[in-house]
């Protein structure tokens, strides 16, 4: 009994480790966010690259969203990758400067950014920019990613924003509620905190010294997480910029949200089995900012989080009812009653425009839908990159 007891606390305790990550970056994140002064300097010149695979039904629109933004000296580059319908054409059209990268046998978006990066060298900007191709940019959000990576030297991530298509069923703005959570309320609680952020993909800038050096010809299922990983573990933390602004909608297909969910979970889920490593070396290094990240990279998707807590807390009962030890129990407790007091805030402050509390309370059926990707994770985890299908074509 005592071993199943230590088994439960040691449990307990794993689980309250991101529980109160998550429940410091929310209490951060609550006040009104005051959007700090552009620097005045001279905008560095930049390179906006757009890898592109199959996108010539968004590349347009995309393509005309930066355009308008761009200033004497900039450059736009399409990395037209292994595409086989009008991606090259359409972007051209639209006022890209276009290349295309034909490899069957190397694949993934890293392999395409890498391709665009070496495209540049010829003529390097001091300041490169990677968009997705089905992504819109806010107004002003180019200048600003510019000027403050010219000012830190330093990456930088713009709020990443994905918005349920119209119609959407309860899962799809379920799952946009904990995109919220992680995308905007997390990384604003941190960087008040003055830590750096995961980058996500897109809306990322990167100072041209540091993207020109960096490996970035990977077929990761999540090259963005581990590329941030990288980058501060060598001194280059990314740096949130909330001022900047870029959106995208979740695919409207069943098929395209369960491939777009399992790459990211099953990629994120492999690199927190790495995380205790990485968390010894950042300890050894002193490099707290790499810390601080390591432990934002241990917290699980939300609903895995929520199914691990409530596991806890259901073993801990049914173990406090055998034997009246209480203990794993009230550690059980206390980590689902601080996540679920997170959540709430973080619904009362910035979810209410995503979803209804009603709809809300479904999240733990939700959870329990999910189960089938977890365990996939364990028995057939996927480990290529595979592009997700955003609409019916």
């Amino acid at each position: 009994m005592i071993a199943v007891e230590i088994l439960l606390c040691l449990a307990a305790l794993a689980a309250l480790v991101p529980v109160s990550v998550v429940c410091l970056q929310v209490l951060m994140a609550l006040p009104a966010y005051r959007p700090r002064e552009m620097p005045r300097d001279r905008r560095p010149a930049v390179a906006i690259l757009i890898p592109s695979h199959n996108e010539a039904l968004g590349i347009g629109g995309t393509v005309r969203s930066i355009a308008q933004q761009l200033a004497a000296g900039d450059r736009l580059v399409v990395v037209a990758d292994n595409c086989a319908d009008d991606t090259a054409a359409i972007a051209a059209a639209a006022g890209a400067e276009v290349i295309e990268r034909k490899d069957q046998a190397r694949r993934g978006k890293g392999y395409a950014l890498d391709f665009g990066v070496r495209h540049l060298e010829c003529k390097p900007s001091e300041v490169v920019i990677i968009v997705d191709a089905d992504c819109q940019v806010g107004v002003g959000t180019i200048d600003r990613l510019a000027r403050v990576c010219g000012q830190s030297a330093r990456p930088v991530q713009a709020l990443y924003q994905m918005h349920s298509p119209a119609g959407a069923g309860l899962n799809t703005r379920i799952a946009a509620f904990a995109w919220l959570v992680k995308t905007q309320v997390r990384p604003l609680g941190y960087h008040r905190l003055g830590l750096p952020c995961q980058l996500m993909g897109t809306g990322m800038a990167f100072p041209w010294s540091v993207v020109s050096t960096t490996s970035l010809a990977s077929g990761h299922i999540v090259e963005d997480l581990n590329l941030g990983i990288q980058l501060a573990r060598c001194g280059a933390a990314p740096l949130f910029c909330p001022e900047a602004l870029v959106t995208s909608y979740f695919p409207a297909t069943a098929e395209g949200m369960k491939s777009q969910r399992t790459r990211w979970e099953h990629g994120h889920l492999g690199l927190i089995l790495g995380a205790p490593r990485l968390f010894a070396e950042a300890i050894a290094h002193g490099n707290a900012k790499f810390m601080a990240l390591v432990l934002d990279l241990c917290v699980p998707p939300l609903a895995l989080l929520m199914l691990l807590v409530l596991t806890v807390v259901a073993a801990s009962a049914v173990f406090f009812a055998a034997t009246a030890v209480a203990l794993p129990l009230w550690l059980g407790t206390a980590a689902l009653v601080m996540l679920a007091v997170a959540v709430l805030l973080c619904w009362g402050r910035y979810g209410r425009r995503v979803i209804s509390l009603s709809s809300l309370a479904y999240a733990p059926f939700y959870a329990l839908w999910k189960i089938p990707l977890y365990l996939k994770f364990v028995v057939r985890r996927q480990v290529e990159w595979v592009r997700s299908k955003r609409g019916e074509n």
